[in-house]
């Protein structure tokens, strides 16, 4: 349920168009739906602004599919993250309506309009090809959350003249989501050439000393540029959100 939908009820309800009782029915499962083994939160796009985003790491295929279909059956956008390639099928079978995203290994329902509700761009840039799955995320996420995205990937600090030929994209952008594993420098070049907050995320992306991301973790956390803020490892899903809650309109409802 999601506040243009709740406000229209109401509406009816008062224009004489609606009982009482069709809005309790309809509003029966508002706080949640338990599934036995989920409880499926219907209110947090009224809370929050974006309907709950289903997790995909360590549930089965038929968990993804059926907290999927629940929410997706209220006529929200939903989204799941982390799907297994050896799920997308399974997870298709019982909700139809899903897509894949392949490239953010994701799966979304898309089934109403997405609302411009972003003041101006949201830039994800990735250092290499191998974070291009976590910077994906980010940039499907921002997009649902009704923000204009545009991407640069594969400028990283090991070929630093690619990053400073696209400086006029990096200035263009209201807010920059960061993507970068090995030593996690990009951000920091980033946010000292552009006066825009910076979200920074370090993938898991490196060899042996980079311990899986805590390398680029850390690298972020102790930069010496101004504006970086830093979400956790891989959590490119994070990074979207925040960016999209950073370049809302004034006055705009989540």
């Amino acid at each position: 349920m999601d506040p243009d939908k709740l406000r229209a009820l109401l509406e009816r309800v008062q224009r004489g168009d609606a009982t009482i009782d069709d809005a309790v029915r309809d509003l029966a499962d508002l706080p949640y739906k338990d599934l036995g083994f989920a409880r499926v939160d219907h209110h947090r796009h009224l809370r929050t602004g974006f309907p709950e985003v289903v997790l995909g790491l360590g549930k089965s295929a038929e968990q993804i599919g059926s907290i999927l279909a629940e929410l997706a059956r209220t006529g929200a956008n939903v989204l799941a993250t982390r799907v297994a390639d050896a799920d997308v099928a399974a997870v298709l079978n019982l909700c139809p309506s899903a897509r894949h995203e392949p490239a953010a290994r994701a799966l979304v329902v898309e089934q109403a309009p997405i609302a411009e509700l972003g003041r101006g761009t949201i830039l994800v840039v990735a250092a290499g090809t191998s974070d291009l799955p976590v910077a994906e995320e980010a940039a499907l996420m921002a997009r649902l959350g009704g923000n204009r995205v545009e991407r640069l990937f594969d400028v990283g600090v090991a070929g630093i003249h690619r990053l400073l030929h696209n400086r006029a994209a990096l200035e263009a952008a209201s807010v920059l989501v960061v993507v970068a594993g090995m030593e996690g420098a990009l951000p920091s070049v980033v946010a000292g050439m552009v006066s825009k907050p910076v979200i920074a995320v370090p993938t898991s992306v490196g060899y042996g000393a980079s311990f899986g991301g805590i390398a680029a973790l850390l690298g972020m956390l102790n930069s010496c540029a101004a504006g970086v803020t830093v979400v956790n490892i891989d959590n490119g899903f994070g990074a979207g959100y925040a960016a999209s809650l950073i370049n809302r309109k004034d006055g705009t409802h989540p």
